[in-house]
């Protein structure tokens, strides 16, 4: 995952004009170990491994879709998210399956609500993703 500035070429599931703060990977090391903002991100990104592209078998953090992410003092998680491809028609499969691992489950969800901000620029490409990622393609047989 990489920082990015916020930018003009997004597009958001929910109302909001702010970008998610934060990459949830660099806060957890920076952090202190008794920060709880940190630790909700770290299980908000642990949530978000239960989000997976559709088309390719694979979590939307491993696969380095995933920008950025924070969550407010009114427990709203906000995620800076993209897609292999701008055209992607499974966009709604993704969203759902995000609202389902952040705010779903039994008992109450993680976070009272999620925004998700589309996130164009940079664009994704296959270096983002992570090596556990790489391995989970690789077995899929796919040539990396």
């Amino acid at each position: 995952m990489t920082d990015t500035a916020p930018n003009t070429n997004s597009t958001e599931t929910a109302h909001t004009s702010e970008p998610a703060a934060t990459d949830a990977a660099t806060d957890a090391t920076a952090a202190p170990a008794g920060d709880t903002k940190v630790a909700a991100l770290d299980d908000l990104e642990e949530a978000m491994r239960d989000v997976v592209d559709p088309e390719l078998g694979i979590n939307v953090v491993d696969l380095g879709l995933v920008y950025g992410m924070d969550i407010d003092d009114n427990n709203v998680a906000t995620i800076d998210m993209t897609l292999t491809s701008a055209a992607c028609p499974l966009t709604d499969v993704i969203e759902d399956q995000t609202h389902a691992a952040v705010t779903g489950g039994p008992g109450p969800g993680l976070c009272k609500d999620v925004k998700i901000n589309w996130v164009w620029m940079p664009p994704w490409s296959m270096e983002k993703i992570t090596d556990e990622g790489r391995e989970q393609l690789r077995a899929l047989g796919f040539n990396l």
